[in-house]
């Protein structure tokens, strides 16, 4: 599927029309951009992970860095593979073409930025692709904890998979009768303590970065996690397109649906659980003062 160029980046050997107006997923469009978006999440992450490991560079520097290599290489090969596609990333300047595309990719080169730049192990590569507003399939890889989750949320299509360590959990079975809450590793809000007591939760657990704390739910590490300001789509497209494909809900705080590739890319509201706990979740959150935008 990909050929090698002399600078080592894995590029597309053929261009993919994608015409507007005509095009529709087939099983074997599912196949080829899926091992598309999982080949190139893995190679920016590692080629970042590469920049890091030389010790060249340290903290907001190493984190410019990281982010400028992981963007360019991102949106270079997917604007070669797919130039009638959309893309939204968060280090580069918007436009507004995106939004005529039936197909948008949604990435976040560096998802952890600090936690990146701290030499931590809990940032990611996101790798999304929307289909008419909605998760089509995405990818979360975790460099460092040597972890792929990759999923299709296309309806009644819905798969996901895991490369490297962890297991993924089922999304159907009942969790702890003391859900374990992943929040911020850097700052817990007091409405985050309130939904805790107001939920049953038991321990809330610190973790960084939107994908990592998402693939900690998956892998079995954590129960629920709610956020509410402060989100943009690239940083909740990958993560809820894999965990809609296995099996768990996300949504607002008031249970709605996320529409992607919007003119506005900011999308505050986070909520992941299992889908038998989604009204428990929603109900607890509305008692809990959070402020929403």
């Amino acid at each position: 599927m990909f050929a090698c160029a002399h600078n080592g980046y894995p590029l597309a050997m053929t261009t993919e029309s994608t015409t507007p107006g005509t095009y529709d997923f087939t099983d074997r469009d599912i196949e080829r951009d899926l091992a598309f978006a999982i080949e190139i999440a893995r190679f920016a992450g590692q080629r970042v992970l590469g920049l890091r490991d030389t010790g060249r560079w340290e903290g907001g520097m190493l984190a410019d860095i990281g982010d400028q290599a992981a963007d360019g290489y991102l949106q270079g090969v997917i604007q070669g593979r797919y130039p009638d596609d959309g893309i939204l990333s968060e280090e580069t300047v918007d436009t507004p073409e995106r939004l005529a595309k039936r197909r948008t990719w949604i990435i976040d080169p560096l998802d952890g930025t600090k936690e990146f730049s701290q030499l931590r192990d809990d940032w990611g590569v996101h790798v999304a692709l929307s289909f008419d507003n909605k998760c089509a399939l995405g990818v979360v890889y975790l460099p460092t904890q040597d972890m792929l989750i990759w999923g299709v949320a296309l309806e009644g299509r819905e798969r996901a998979g895991i490369e490297g360590t962890g297991t993924l959990v089922d999304a159907q079975t009942d969790m702890m009768e003391k859900p374990r809450v992943a929040v911020s590793r850097s700052h817990t809000p007091p409405w985050v303590e309130t939904f805790a007591k107001e939920v049953g939760a038991g321990e809330l657990i610190p973790y960084g970065g939107a994908g990592n704390k998402t693939c900690r739910l998956l892998t079995g590490q954590g129960d629920i996690y709610v956020h509410n300001i402060g989100l943009k789509e690239w940083d909740t497209c990958a993560p809820e397109t894999i965990a809609r494909a296995a099996g768990w809900t996300v949504c607002r705080l008031d249970g709605s649906d996320h529409p992607y590739n919007q003119a506005d890319p900011y999308n505050h509201q986070l909520v992941v659980c299992r889908p038998s706990w989604k009204d428990r979740v929603v109900e607890a959150l509305s008692r809990s003062d959070v402020e929403v935008k």
